[in-house]
């Protein structure tokens, strides 16, 4: 079928809104109606070719909501009219990472999401010359209609509209997961997040999910920072020059955090994450940083058993973890719209990349079907 979507031809020039060709599923696979798509800044490091070569053509977008209209013959799990959130790791359950439970690091799943093919290491877009197209992150949806995986669509139970559903598959599963699984968090613990965009944003409500004491917001933008204190963090600290930044955190957790996540991906916020730990406590890092950047630590501090770590995707099983945050949103013990500073459509995707790029608002929905996204 011809569908609309959003295009990268090469980085380093804008983005565009394309007439595509999508293929039908194949036996594993699902075609599903997209309703709605968060930007993230996976999205802006992809349109700037900053996660390595040859990733273009592509069509974009990762993180994203729909209803199934067609499956292939092997797929059991959803059917046509169900609602689905989007994994861009469809784990295959058989690899040795997914055999020792650690499906976010999936084998297969990181080999062909490089390529931008899905599982079979091909891919169902062509341009309009016929031109073979990548799917971003094995997901491509910044546009009308997209074929997964089938592992890649996971059931919303869960009654919360697909607008707000269509961040769940990557900045909540990241940053819940992070303060779950990679931090294990614990009730009375202090933690604190730099960088407080879509993603950073999920990690402080997390954090106040899981009883944390203290939680210390950290960003460069007021605005953000307003964000994550009505989302429930304790203080807020607007980065100056990383020392004083760093003495301020310390002295407001009483000496240093148990818990620092870095939500940004640059160098010197993750050296501010390790300036900020308490002896024995744990930095991890959640920002996705580009190719080629390198951090220095000071090697003498770690007698004093600090240590950081690295989290991908939450570092949980993105099937299981879904479902139960879709919950906690349904709840209302997690909540989304307040993270959505800014909706568009398909068209307005160059724009929402570029205020990424210029450190602007939290997270951008893009309203695909207007119908669906707000049913």
């Amino acid at each position: 079928m011809r569908i609309r979507a959003v295009v990268l031809r090469e980085p380093g020039t804008p983005v565009a809104v394309e007439d595509v060709e999508l293929d039908a599923p194949k036996a594993d696979e699902v075609l599903v109606r997209v309703a709605a798509a968060g930007v993230c800044h996976s999205d802006v490091h992809l349109a700037d070719g900053a996660l390595g070569p040859g990733r273009w053509p592509m069509v974009l977008g990762h993180e994203g909501a729909g209803v199934v209209e067609a499956v292939g013959e092997r797929v059991t799990h959803v059917a046509p009219g169900d609602r689905v959130a989007f994994s861009f790791v469809p784990s295959c359950g058989q690899c040795r990472a997914c055999r020792a439970g650690r499906r976010n690091l999936c084998e297969p799943a990181g080999r062909n999401a490089f390529r931008g093919t899905l599982m079979d290491g091909t891919s169902r877009l062509r341009d309009g010359a016929g031109e073979t197209l990548q799917h971003g992150l094995m997901t491509a949806c910044f546009a009308e209609r997209t074929v997964l995986a089938a592992a890649g669509a996971v059931p919303l139970d869960a009654k919360i509209p697909l607008w707000q559903a269509s961040l769940l598959g990557c900045g909540v599963v990241t940053g819940a997961g992070a303060v779950r699984n990679a931090a294990g968090v614990r009730l009375g613990d202090s933690v604190v997040v730099i960088g407080c965009g879509g993603v950073g944003l999920q990690v402080v409500a997390a954090a106040k999910i899981a009883g944390a004491a203290r939680i210390i917001a950290v960003d460069r933008d007021a605005a953000k920072l307003e964000l994550a204190l009505a989302r429930g963090a304790t203080d807020a600290v607007r980065v100056g020059d990383d020392e004083h930044t760093a003495r301020r955190v310390r002295d407001l957790a009483g000496g240093g955090v148990d818990h620092a996540f870095e939500v940004v991906g640059r160098a010197d916020t993750m050296r501010l994450a390790w300036d900020v730990l308490r002896p024995g406590a744990t930095a991890v890092v959640v920002g996705l940083a580009p190719v080629g950047v390198e951090v220095s630590l000071p090697a003498i501090e770690f007698l004093s058993e600090k240590s950081m770590k690295g989290c991908y995707y939450g570092s949980t099983d993105v099937a299981d973890e879904l479902p139960r945050l879709a919950r906690l949103v349904e709840s209302g013990q997690l909540p989304l719209a307040d993270v959505i500073t800014h909706t568009t459509e398909l068209d307005g995707v160059a724009e929402a990349l570029e205020r990424l790029r210029r450190g602007e608002g939290a997270r951008t929905v893009v309203i695909v079907d207007r119908e669906l996204a707000y049913a």
